[in-house]
């Protein structure tokens, strides 16, 4: 398997509503960070769904290298 482009060594605080799925990029090629924008088509990459809770801010990976996917774990503070 290939790596996911590294999209920013930070996560993103994104404002989410309760009961609706958001659509995380995994190969990190997006336009729509942290969200898939169809950029990963003709690539093993898939977005995936995650399904709000509760409204309030949840904090996406953005290196696409977190063991805890689509949110962050701190794996950007390991990268190279």
């Amino acid at each position: 398997m290939t790596s996911p482009v590294i999209a920013g060594r930070a996560p993103l605080g994104t404002e989410v509503e309760a009961g609706k799925t958001y659509y995380w990029c995994s190969c990190g090629q997006s336009t729509k960070q942290p969200f898939c924008d169809g950029s990963h088509k003709g690539s093993e990459f898939v977005p995936q769904a995650y399904t709000a809770e509760k409204d309030g801010k949840v904090w996406f990976c953005n290196c696409k290298h977190s063991a805890n996917k689509p949110l962050c774990d701190g794996a950007h503070k390991t990268l190279p």
